[in-house]
């Protein structure tokens, strides 16, 4: 099935993927490509969004798209950095700001049109930006304005084109997925048919043709995403997918024999590779977590080498890759996007290793992979489980990794996960876990002092792990898990929340 597409051009924003998200919430299918490499054929693209930037238009260094086969020939919506690119280019005038327009405004005027279908005025929208738009471009009209910002949206008469200083994509903005839909869907006319179920029957049809009767090895961890991606190339082809789930010493406490067991009875050719000492001994000195990282992926991928030789033939290696672990190592699509930090099934295989590499969820969100395993009828229990970061605990371990250290904080972690499960709390959650710190505290046990770790308990609420905001969770629920993890952790005499949200902060602390 042939779906219209939406061409979004990356400038570099950290947003430019959640806009992707957001159209695709439509049931309309999206691509991101870099604002100065993006396809020639642009036949199959109905609409095209321009994505936001850290850069600024009136820099020597701002970036110039070419825009002559789309301007004018296609339905253009310009977000911030877009917005000011046209106008500064085309006949207005972009201006530093005298403050730095950033959170939450309102918009305080808006002018009838399609655009603006649905929204009242007062609708909060988020601000992004350092400059601002003094004069609209030639033949711009006005269609909104905030307290502070005149020029908050506009239209350009002659074209189908639309331009907004605010962000749309960011959950802040309340009617943002509003407002994308009267673009897309009122004046541009998509078809909302890039749905959950298409996606399978699509996907699957695709690898039975990549992969034919080749034999593919995946990499299990008993989370969302590698799961959903073991049913979808077992539905493609069957007693051809060998997968291994590998305990690399970093998973949380008894995570190991509960995965294998939790796998039984789903008609998948699971085995369990104990390679825990291998994994530790390999991180033993490292303190750095990009090292950490890196060093997890060098060893995930010799382990692999090594079992997929025990398969005869072997061709592929399968990895449950997903688009926010390719947009925060590196741009998705080779764009301006800047790197946040690595991740361990990102960036290609080492040259001795020759297997190909086939992943089928690279292009979804978090929340789409669930909605497309809900489509393949997996239990929703296991859906429903909490991400949790390919390298483990590892990255949760401030500073060097030792296997006490290890023992420290799957006990920790343990007690404040069970916790959440016993207090109905769970799934109010999107990710929770406790990081161990780089600093021993003074306390006070009986009457002895103690000079023991501390630990930080984090959780947050999001739908993507783009953005995310910490959980209010109840002073009681802390306080009990606090008692309990200082009386049964040895080691342990302090326990901190952490109240960060994402951004400034990241969701882990490595």
């Amino acid at each position: 099935m042939q779906h219209d597409k939406v061409l979004i051009l990356d400038f570099g924003s950290q947003y430019t993927q959640l806009i992707a998200r957001r159209v695709r919430e439509l049931n309309i299918y999206s691509e991101i490509h870099p604002y100065n490499n993006f396809p020639k054929q642009l036949d199959h693209y109905k609409a095209v969004i321009l994505s936001g930037s850290p850069q600024s238009v009136r820099g020597d260094d701002a970036l110039h798209p070419d825009l002559s086969e789309i301007r004018g020939k296609k339905p253009v919506l310009a977000v911030c950095y877009g917005a000011q690119y046209l106008a500064h280019f085309s006949g207005g005038n972009v201006a530093p700001s005298n403050t730095r327009e950033y959170g939450r405004a309102n918009l305080s005027y808006i002018k009838k049109d399609a655009f603006f279908e649905d929204i009242s005025e007062g609708s909060q929208v988020w601000m992004s930006h350092s400059d601002t738009i003094k004069v609209l471009p030639t033949n711009g009209v006005l269609l909104a304005s905030t307290r502070d910002v005149e020029n908050a949206a506009y239209k350009i008469e002659g074209e189908t084109t639309y331009a907004i200083q605010f962000h749309p994509e960011v959950y802040h903005s309340t009617d943002g997925k509003t407002l994308l839909k009267n673009f897309l869907v009122n004046i541009t006319g998509f078809k909302q048919d890039w749905t959950p179920d298409s996606f399978v029957e699509e996907t699957v049809a695709e690898l039975k043709a990549k992969l034919k009767n080749d034999k593919v090895v995946l990499g299990l961890s008993g989370g969302v995403d590698s799961t959903v991606a073991a049913i979808l190339l077992h539905k493609a082809i069957g007693d051809n997918l060998f997968c291994i789930f590998v305990n690399n010493g970093l998973l949380r406490k008894n995570e190991f024999t509960s995965v294998l067991k939790q796998y039984e009875g789903m008609g998948l050719n699971v085995k369990g590779v104990d390679a825990s000492t291998r994994f530790l001994e390999a991180l033993s000195g490292i303190d750095d977590p990009e090292k950490k990282r890196k060093t997890i992926g060098r060893v995930f991928i010799e382990v692999f080498d090594d079992e997929a030789h025990l398969i005869d033939n072997v061709k592929w290696l399968a990895q449950g890759t997903i688009y926010p672990d390719v947009i925060e190592s590196v741009s998705a699509t080779g764009g301006p996007s800047a790197t946040i930090k690595s991740h361990h099934n990102v960036g290609g295989l080492p040259d001795f290793m020759k297997l190909k590499v086939v992943e089928p969820l690279k292009t979804l969100f978090k929340d789409e992979v669930r909605r497309v395993g809900a489509s393949l009828g997996i239990d929703a229990q296991l859906l429903g489980r909490h991400p949790f970061p390919g390298p483990g605990l590892a990255i949760r371990i401030l500073g060097d990794i030792t296997p006490e250290k290890v023992r420290i904080l799957q006990d920790v972690d343990a007690i404040f996960i069970d916790g959440l499960r016993e207090w109905n709390l769970y799934d109010k959650v999107w990710q929770a876990g406790a990081m161990l710190l780089p600093v021993n505290s003074v306390g006070v046990m009986g009457d002895e002092r103690t000079y023991e770790k501390c630990v930080a308990l984090r959780a947050v609420e999001s739908t993507d792990g783009m953005t995310a905001d910490w959980v209010n969770l109840p002073y009681e629920f802390l306080q009990k898990t606090s008692n309990e993890i200082i009386n049964k952790v040895k080691g342990v005499n302090r326990v901190v929340y952490d109240i960060s949200s994402k951004p400034p902060a990241t969701i882990e602390w490595e």
